[in-house]
């Protein structure tokens, strides 16, 4: 199964079977049966892509409900550290952090639910990122939480003093302020 749990209940990762001779390679990156096969069903509806140099951190970042996203992120160059908050009150793993890297030379994807805050920072000279999204983007919905909140304790895999942040993000609020209305 290209399916393996995180320990975070609905954070999934997905492992496509890659096929590859001296030509190169092939894979299905998403397919709606596969996902529907394994108890996994989302209409996604926007893809959003990103271009980024070493050491852009962007994140954490929501989207309230009820326009909350369901987020599938892949690399398709470079690589990065991807990282999640879990936001969903009742949830057994509320307020744990969880970080993956993805990378296109590995080519895992993480399936984020909604009530999840997600971001990521750039470990390879450049990266391209791009995330299919089950909710479209609204601007008066958005939330987050400073990348450098010491409760989560995230590895970045990049030296932090050195992190190229948007002034936005720089603004965020910790995890014990943060406002949200996930329910798990």
């Amino acid at each position: 199964m290209p399916f393996s749990e995180t320990g975070l209940p609905g954070l999934i990762i997905f492992e496509p079977t890659v096929f590859g001779d001296h030509r190169g390679y092939f894979f299905e990156s998403y397919n709606a049966n596969t996902f529907r096969a394994a108890g996994i069903e989302y209409n996604f509806v926007q893809d959003n892509q990103a271009r980024s140099t070493y050491g852009v951190l962007r994140g954490l970042h929501y989207q309230l409900e009820p326009y909350a996203q369901t987020k599938l992120i892949r690399v398709l160059e470079g690589a990065i550290v991807d990282a999640v908050v879990d936001l969903r009150k009742g949830s057994p793993t509320y307020g744990k952090s969880y970080a993956i890297e993805l990378s296109a030379a590995n080519k895992k994807q993480l399936l984020v639910p909604k009530g999840f805050a997600h971001g990521y920072s750039v470990i390879s000279e450049t990266a391209e990122v791009m995330y299919k999204c089950d909710n479209f983007y609204h601007k008066g919905s958005e939330g987050g939480i400073i990348f450098n909140d010491p409760a989560l304790d995230i590895d970045w895999g990049i030296d932090l003093e050195k992190a190229l942040v948007s002034e936005k993000d720089l603004l965020l609020p910790k995890l014990a302020d943060v406002t949200h209305n996930f329910v798990f």
